[in-house]
């Protein structure tokens, strides 16, 4: 009898020992694996959107010179056609990287060809507003180049009264969905710095 209880003795104590020199592994159930995915695929979004904000935030240096934005209006026939240097030096003085106020030009009226644009001489179709001479509802102006200051000066007021620097947050309120394709137009202005970019 005492054998016995003597080895049952030292089966217990071989067990206790094995599990204090070899624990068991962390096991990780299916609900912990998919919480880590979703959470690594969260930071993933996150930082995307991140990237991408930056990729299109208006402030910064010119990513275009004077000649590429002459080239584009006189090669698109616009009537702004030799201006580029004024579209640039006022984006310069804003801070604000003149890519996209060509970007925006084109968007709204090919350069100037078409809509109340080519009569207004404005670069972006602002509406009309108190203090500002104005044609069917939009602001009017004496020369493409007054229409290019006003258009950065209406940016500058985003970025730094509204908060909003990045071409998504801008153009929601700019050109906001209940009287225009938001989304589309967004996506216009990108593909436009894309090209650009890619360009030179």
């Amino acid at each position: 009898m005492k054998n016995i209880l003597l080895f049952v003795a030292f089966i217990v104590l071989a067990a206790l020992a094995s599990l204090w020199l070899f624990p068991a592994h962390k096991t990780t159930t299916p609900v912990q694996a998919a919480t880590s995915t979703l959470k690594a695929s969260n930071v993933h979004n996150v930082k995307s959107r991140d990237m991408t904000a930056r990729a299109y935030d208006v402030l910064g240096k010119p990513t275009i010179t004077p000649a590429y934005i002459n080239r584009a209006l006189c090669s698109a026939n616009s009537p702004a056609c030799g201006t580029g240097q004024a579209l640039y030096d006022y984006g310069v003085r804003a801070g604000i990287d003149p890519a996209f106020a060509l970007a925006f030009f084109h968007h709204e009226s090919s350069y100037g060809r078409y809509g109340i644009a080519h009569d207004n001489q404005g670069l972006g179709n602002i509406r009309c507003t108190p203090g500002y001479v104005c044609k069917s509802g939009f602001r009017a102006y004496a020369s493409w180049e007054e229409g290019y200051k006003d258009w950065y000066d209406l940016i500058t007021y985003y970025v730094n009264t509204l908060n909003k620097r990045t071409i998504p947050d801008i153009v929601r309120t700019y050109a906001p969905s209940v009287e225009n394709d938001t989304l589309g137009y967004i996506r216009s202005v990108e593909q436009d710095i894309d090209a650009m970019r890619g360009s030179k």
